[in-house]
């Protein structure tokens, strides 16, 4: 009988019901951890599973305010080895609260100051936007105390910031990271209708979810999205004997890679090195990959927001051929 671990540990996990694959579930979680990390799973599932589920509800979200939640997981994926590639298809992500939301702070966001250094501009103020959700009509409102409006109403494109497989070896990651593993990568792009693509670090996956955002502007600029709570359908799956460096995306209409790094450039460019690696999978030589990408590439900058900061580097697959 072969162990997911070693025997020693394996006798520390607790006995989480486990799948026949192709199953449906409905999983309810009841605890979040605010780091991507080997732990006991929550759930063990077969390559297949769709998990209806949903993120974890927190203060965070309330009119009143309060901590953030943790995410869902790690969900233990039977037969998942490091040779493998984890599939995550994004059925449905949906709001199901009344309430979002956002906030901008003195020493977080894309346009604030430092905390590590000393400025002489005046701090951004502190403040908090409550943002009332419609799920009928699919728009969020919200007051605009400073602003001759009053206020305003926008189109939701709901989305899920943290996708994650746990990192190498015994590294654990804050929930505000991105990497390799997937993690905080706040990419719009993570939504209804993508399938996500993650790289394995260890025996199982160890998979992770979280961080609902009823919208979110392309860099997350302020330092948040509209946060929110979300119902989830996933469906959970393995690639066999094939492996990756970074996360891939792919949708309706293109293949997409999630690079992330400091500065920012070095992730435009792990982004588009990984692209250029996918294309060669689709028959294109490594060097006519890189100069197509010069003519027919798109990307998109996720987050400048984050610890370290995500690019999106997309092909259109009307480029691929047959």
């Amino acid at each position: 009988m072969r162990f997911p671990f070693p025997l020693a540990l394996a006798a520390l996990v607790p006995l989480a019901p486990t799948l026949a694959a192709q199953d449906t579930i409905q999983f309810t979680p009841t605890v979040g951890y605010p780091t991507f990390a080997v732990r006991d799973p929550v759930l063990r599932i077969q390559p297949g599973t769709v998990l209806v589920s949903n993120t974890n509800f927190g203060a965070y979200y309330t009119e009143q305010g309060g901590a953030f939640p943790g995410e869902v997981g790690p969900i233990y994926v039977e037969g998942a080895t490091t040779n493998d590639m984890l599939v995550i298809e994004i059925i449905r992500v949906r709001p199901n609260y009344e309430f979002a939301a956002s906030r901008i702070n003195p020493n977080f966001g894309g346009l604030a100051s430092d905390v590590r250094v000393r400025l002489l501009n005046d701090p951004i103020p502190a403040r908090r936007y409550v943002w009332r959700l419609d799920h009928e009509q699919m728009t969020g409102t919200t007051e605009l105390p400073d602003s001759r409006m009053g206020s305003i109403t926008i189109d939701l494109r709901p989305m899920l910031g943290r996708i994650a497989v746990a990192p190498r070896g015994e590294e654990a990651f804050a929930g505000l990271w991105p990497g390799d593993f997937g993690g905080n990568l706040d990419a719009p792009e993570v939504k209804e209708g993508t399938t996500v693509y993650l790289p394995i670090f260890h025996d199982g996956a160890y998979f992770y979810f979280g961080d609902g955002h009823a919208r979110q502007g392309q860099g997350e600029v302020a330092g948040t999205g509209l946060e929110t709570s979300m119902d989830v359908t996933l469906k959970i799956d393995v690639i066999k004997g094939k492996t990756i460096d970074w996360p891939r995306l792919e949708d309706d209409e293109y293949i997409m890679v999630a690079g992330s790094a400091r500065p920012l450039i070095d992730a435009f460019r792990l982004a588009h090195v990984e692209l250029v690696e996918w294309l060669e999978e689709y028959g294109f030589g490594r060097w006519d990959a890189y100069a197509l990408l010069g003519q027919v590439a798109e990307s998109s900058v996720a987050n400048i927001v984050d610890p370290i900061y995500t690019v999106v580097a997309k092909f259109p697959k009307r480029y691929l051929g047959q």
